[in-house]
């Protein structure tokens, strides 16, 4: 008998530039690389034992490293910037003219970028004016914090304040000691898809964070964070981490291709990329047409289409009418919030709701997180009852008069309806510019 083959080598990569990390099944990077002029861009995924062999003897141009391999990528290099010296960590590697591995940290740069634009634009001062000599939150202590620690040190000259949860402080005291901050920055991996929309801090405590203007968060998937949100209630800019890999990408392509990239890509690939990412939600009352106009908005944006109601019926066996009917609106309510939260996280959806959606505040923020809200506004005259236990049990101008305002102050945008579904999927079209 011979003996037994041992595992399968790793396929090969094939492409000049990739990201290189554990697992890598929600990366936007080939996107953005494609945008930059870096491609092909590859995934490439790798267990520990075949980094190196990668690394080293690879025949790649460029590589962005990710988790769990940027120290490794540091150490695998050659040459290493002055920020991969002091931070010990590498997610940019490229071959230079002599073939040696030369190892940047564009996370500094990205972030650098990032932190840059958001005051300037949302603060109206620059870095420096708006954070100089003051306190700066980093919630984490991994390879993003060092990053993002030391890009505000440098580019803004705060005075970054690192909390980690093995510390001797916890997140949920943070006022008691900060209050004087001025700025959050969440570099742990806390409400990440599919995580999401949880949160390291609740709004208690960012609420009593009295000298905080601003709150960043390095994940940017999904587009709007727990944290975010929780800011944007309490009226505070906030920004979550799209930007920051757009920049850090930019630089690193720009070392990948040995030429310099206008930073205004930065902002146009950000939009791109968030308007093919983000989820369109159709809300509206119980026979606005939200099926017919989201099937036909999905066909012509080639988007996956989901039906709330379809997808509680595929989960419970049974219709949400059926369930309402035996069990009660209020049981069928708990299946709707469950369904819309396995839903609401994902990304490049059109989602129609249920009609009564929006009776539940807490369906909001599972939606908005990573979506733009569409109100379908038909006149109530034009709406039935049939086969609509609630519109049934109370009738549609009740129903209507309850719910109204809800579908308004959760709106992004407001459809009026047409009088067909083809007319108010492309007026929904033309409104969000897809």
């Amino acid at each position: 008998m011979g003996e037994k083959n041992g595992p399968a080598a790793p396929h090969p990569m094939t492409a000049p530039y990739g990201l290189l990390g554990g697992r890598l099944g929600h990366s936007w990077s080939p996107q953005i690389h494609e945008r930059l002029g870096s491609a092909p861009y590859e995934l490439v995924e790798r267990e520990p034992k075949d980094v190196e062999p990668l690394v080293r003897e690879g025949s790649w141009r460029g590589l962005n490293v990710t988790i769990p391999y940027k120290r490794d990528a540091a150490r695998l290099a050659d040459v290493r910037s002055p920020a991969v010296d002091r931070l010990g960590a590498a997610n940019t590697l490229v071959r230079d003219g002599d073939g040696r591995i030369v190892a940047e940290n564009t996370d500094v740069l990205g972030f650098a970028w990032m932190l840059s634009h958001f005051c300037r634009e949302r603060l109206g001062e620059s870095a420096r004016d708006a954070l100089g000599g003051r306190k700066v939150l980093v919630l984490g202590s991994g390879g993003a914090s060092q990053a993002v620690a030391y890009a505000l040190a440098e580019v803004a000259g705060a005075v970054p304040c690192v909390i980690s949860r093995s510390g001797r402080e916890t997140y949920e005291t943070l006022a008691e000691r900060h209050g004087d901050a001025v700025l959050l920055v969440n570099t742990t991996p806390v409400g990440m898809f599919p995580t999401c929309p949880a949160s390291p801090v609740d709004e208690g405590t960012l609420a009593r964070l009295e000298g905080l203007r601003g709150v960043l968060d390095v994940v940017y998937n999904p587009c709007r964070t727990g944290i975010c949100m929780a800011a944007e209630r309490l009226g505070l800019p906030s920004e979550s981490g799209l930007a920051m890999l757009v920049a850090q990408a930019l630089y690193a392509s720009e070392l990948f291709q040995g030429r310099d990239l206008d930073d205004a890509l930065v902002p146009a690939i950000e939009r791109q990329i968030a308007s093919l990412t983000q989820n369109v939600v159709l809300v509206g009352m119980p026979g606005a047409g939200k099926t017919s106009c989201g099937r036909i908005l999905a066909r012509d944006l080639g988007r996956p289409f989901v039906d709330l109601d379809e997808a509680i019926e595929l989960a419970c066996g049974r219709t949400p009418a059926q369930i309402i009917r035996e069990d009660g609106e209020e049981a069928f309510r708990e299946e709707e919030t469950r369904v819309t939260a396995s839903y609401g996280g994902r990304s490049g959806l059109v989602m129609a709701c249920g009609g009564g959606v929006v009776t539940r505040g807490r369906n909001y923020p599972l939606l908005h997180q990573n979506g733009t809200i569409v109100f379908l506004d038909r006149p109530v005259s034009e709406l039935s009852d049939a086969g609509r236990p609630v519109s049934q049990a109370k009738g549609v101008e009740r129903v209507a008069q309850e719910r109204m305002g809800l579908y308004r102050s959760w709106a992004d945008v407001t459809v009026a309806c047409t009088g067909s579904a083809e007319g108010d999927a492309a007026l929904a079209r033309e409104l969000l510019g897809l």
